[in-house]
């Protein structure tokens, strides 16, 4: 798709390099979604300014300007925009002031007159409005087609007191920036502040923040605490110096000499860079936000230091109020300087509790980083334009970064405390066997030293779990000692993950050493004898897809007939389960279902007999069926499986595995049957990860490359264990041999083919 085919979103905004909160949500905002979606949509800024003089240089996001104080303006951006065929949707940001007229009216002119669906952002929303306010906020809200706000508060406001029609109205929460989990040691170490402890607030200041109230808490704080220090991050607002000059930041230097506490205060009289912001709130031990303005809707600055992990005390504004209830940080009354010293002694004096807020913050407010909010958008957008026709989901860069950090010289590790490795839980056979062959698929593609260096490693595991008698333990400790758990937990799926992982390498051993092709043979031959005795259907399925993999590099008549004689145990099982509607293995839909029709459709592959790939299709239509709905996968949840004959109860806890399980299915079905509308259903399930799921959020760290392990009602589960991750990996890799192009498009035409419907027997 050509830049002059693609539709346009127009973002009437103020944008940098104006120095205003709403031009930096607005940048940040205009980043993620062309990140996320500017394969397939191109996002620009109209930027407002006062006057003819305009601000500084833009950059070619912007193509229109508006000045605000011209009342012919208005009218004619209108005109520019209905003729302008390719504008699918304009996205107003609201707030007092930033249009001309009284409560911003002269806004209604542009409003009357355009063509295009409109969206408007209000960033604050006052209650209890005044006759006029009320008029000039209804009949905004008449005129656009729908309205965007950022807490539940303003949302109750807009339709009590200015009767908007909720229907209206969608709740979408300020964005902050991902950041990485821990290091708060290092960064105090960085900025010199190493055995301190660092109070914070930031922002473009003025008297409204009322940052004399922290300064007046501050030496009851020391008193208890000599080793704080507060930092004031940030230059003062323009609008400020214009009017009154330094004024209010000379007030707030003397009072901090008059109360002799300017040891412990520290003026950063600067816009920081967003690193350098970033690194302040991560090493920050709790974050002071003072407004004293009762009805300041939402505050972007808390939002940052949450998602930094660092716990807020902070005044009861709305925006506070809905946030910090789940135990992420304080209240104090406004302008209450000895209540806030109390609060933060509280905090500061229980370790255990702070800590615990700062794990609650970072938790809650992953579902606001950009990435997130700019899925909301678009889905926000979608919902209003006619033109808009296309979600693009840009695929992301394979990222073996945080597989790397999992692993060590005996292997890779099984779980994380969020993105941080927790030796403590040991090894698997499971995760090893799985990092190999996403190591391979990589290796294939990018051969290099070092991803044969990871090759090694994990199979060097591998054959070290493996016993005299061909089988293989599946749990190892921190220190390499087998652990008790492998005597009483069935071993055979982990077994059939060995075999299926040797047999990768096998298949595809073009470029690896002969040692290594001698080691893993060896291995695998060594496991054939215990494998009549595997009866799970899924350790059956892992066995054929490692036998056919090993027959493709030595097309051994043991390996054809082993591979048949299982499958025809799976034929078996199919045709003892499946009646009526019910076309499966099983009485009972479980975790990585994918596996089991793929396995026929391989043995189908090298045995052309058509029993085989009529039990696979059968099976994988029933499996589509199933789990994807009209634009999205929902796989099986593991709070319940899904038992034959019964409702499905349980709607959530989905996990990475068996979306990828799912992917690797299509893609062997595809590679078999040469059927393109597989290749549909792979886009919509890798869609998953980049957001396309019930919460509309990310499920893998955009910082590390790791995958978080689960999806649940009300948020994913942070931890990136080597299961989540290998997955992810295994589902990029997937999708990157079979696409050329870096974008997943879900057109209207591709998801009615999805319809469940839709699924075909063939």
């Amino acid at each position: 798709m050509t830049r002059e085919d693609k539709p346009k979103v127009l973002f009437i905004t103020t944008f940098p390099p104006r120095e205003c909160g709403i031009a930096t949500f607005c940048q940040d905002l205009l980043k993620a979604l062309i990140n996320q979606f500017g394969e397939n949509c191109t996002f620009e800024i109209c930027a407002l300014h006062e006057g003819s003089h305009l601000p500084g240089f833009y950059s070619e996001e912007v193509s229109h300007v508006l000045n605000t104080t011209d009342d012919d303006a208005y009218l004619s951006l209108a005109q520019v925009i209905n003729n302008d065929h390719r504008i699918a949707a304009v996205v107003i940001q609201h707030e007092f002031g930033l249009y001309g007229g009284e409560y911003g009216q002269d806004l209604l002119t542009l409003l009357f007159s355009i063509e295009k669906p409109v969206s408007i952002v209000f960033h604050t929303v006052l209650p209890n409005p005044n006759p006029l306010l009320k008029t000039v906020v209804h009949r905004i809200a008449d005129l656009v087609d729908s309205i965007i706000v950022m807490t539940r508060t303003s949302s109750d406001i807009l339709h009590t007191d200015y009767i908007v029609d909720p229907s209206k109205i969608n709740i979408i929460p300020h964005g902050t920036h991902p950041v990485s989990w821990g290091g708060k040691a290092r960064l105090k170490k960085k900025y010199r502040l190493e055995n301190k402890i660092v109070l914070s607030t930031f922002g473009l200041i003025s008297a409204n923040k009322s940052i004399e109230t922290a300064l007046g808490a501050l030496p009851e704080i020391v008193k208890e605490y000599p080793k704080v220090v507060y930092l004031i991050l940030g230059k003062t607002h323009p609008k400020v110096i214009e009017k009154e000059g330094e004024q209010y930041r000379e007030y707030l230097q003397n009072l901090t000499n008059e109360l002799d506490i300017e040891d412990h205060v520290i003026f950063l009289n600067e816009y920081l860079c967003l690193n350098t912001l970033l690194d302040y709130l991560k090493l920050s031990d709790l974050y002071l936000f003072t407004s004293k303005d009762p009805n300041q809707a939402v505050s972007g600055t808390f939002a940052y230091a949450m998602s930094c992990a660092c716990p807020v005390i902070s005044t009861p504004i709305p925006h506070a109020q809905e946030v910090l209830k789940n135990n992420t940080g304080a209240f104090f009354d406004f302008l209450d300087s000895a209540d806030l010293a109390e609060k933060a002694k509280g905090l500061l004096h229980d370790s255990s509790t702070l800590n615990q807020k700062s794990l609650n913050a970072y938790h809650q407010s992953q579902r606001t980083i950009w990435p997130n909010v700019s899925v909301s958008f678009i889905n926000s957008l979608l919902k209003i334009s006619n033109t808009m026709v296309t979600i693009s989901y840009k695929r992301p860069e394979v990222n073996f970064s945080h597989l790397k950090k999992l692993t060590t010289e005996v292997g890779v590790i099984q779980f994380s405390k969020i993105s941080v490795p927790d030796p403590d839980s040991g090894y698997t056979i499971d995760d090893n066997a799985r990092a190999l062959v996403a190591s391979l698929m990589q290796y294939e593609e990018t051969p290099s030293n070092e991803c044969l260096y990871y090759i090694e490693t994990y199979l060097d595991f591998i054959v070290y779990c493996q016993q005299p008698d061909g089988s293989f333990l599946n749990y190892v400790d921190q220190q390499g000692i087998f652990h008790e758990q492998n005597h009483y937990v069935n071993l055979e799926d982990s077994n059939a993950r060995a075999i299926w992982a040797l047999g990768y390498l096998l298949g595809h051993s073009e470029g690896l050493s002969q040692d290594i092709i001698t080691k893993a043979s060896g291995c695998f031959q060594n496991a054939i004898p215990g494998i009549v005795t595997i009866s799970s259907p899924r350790s059956i399925a892992f066995i054929i897809k490692g036998l056919v993999c090993a027959f493709s590099h030595r097309p051994l008549s043991q390996y054809k007939t082993l591979a048949s004689e299982l499958a025809n145990k799976l034929v078996n099982l199919y045709q003892i389960s499946a009646e009526n509607s019910w076309n499966w293995f099983e009485d009972y839909l479980t975790y990585a279902n994918g596996v089991l029709p793929e396995a026929l459709i391989l043995v189908y592959d090298i045995t052309k007999s058509t029993i085989y790939r009529e039990v696979a299709l059968n099976s994988l239509n029933f499996l589509l069926f199933q789990t994807f709905t009209n634009d999205q996968i929902k796989v099986v949840s593991n709070r319940g499986w899904r038992h034959k004959g019964e409702e499905n109860k349980d709607q959530f806890g989905e996990q990475p595995i068996d979306v990828t399980y799912t992917i690797l299915a299509l893609s062997s079905f595809h590679k078999v049957l040469k059927i393109d509308r597989y290749l549909d259903y792979m886009e919509v399930a890798f869609s998953w990860f980049l957001g396309n799921n019930h919460l509309q959020q990310v499920m893998y760290d955009t910082l590390t490359g790791g995958a978080y392990d689960g999806l649940e009602e009300d948020n994913p589960n942070l931890n990136q264990g080597a299961e989540s991750t290998v997955c992810f990996l295994l589902a990029g890799i997937t999708l990157r041999k079979h696409f050329t192009e870096n974008n997943i498009t879900i057109s209207d035409e591709t998801l009615s083919e999805l319809k469940p419907k839709k699924l075909i027997r063939q």
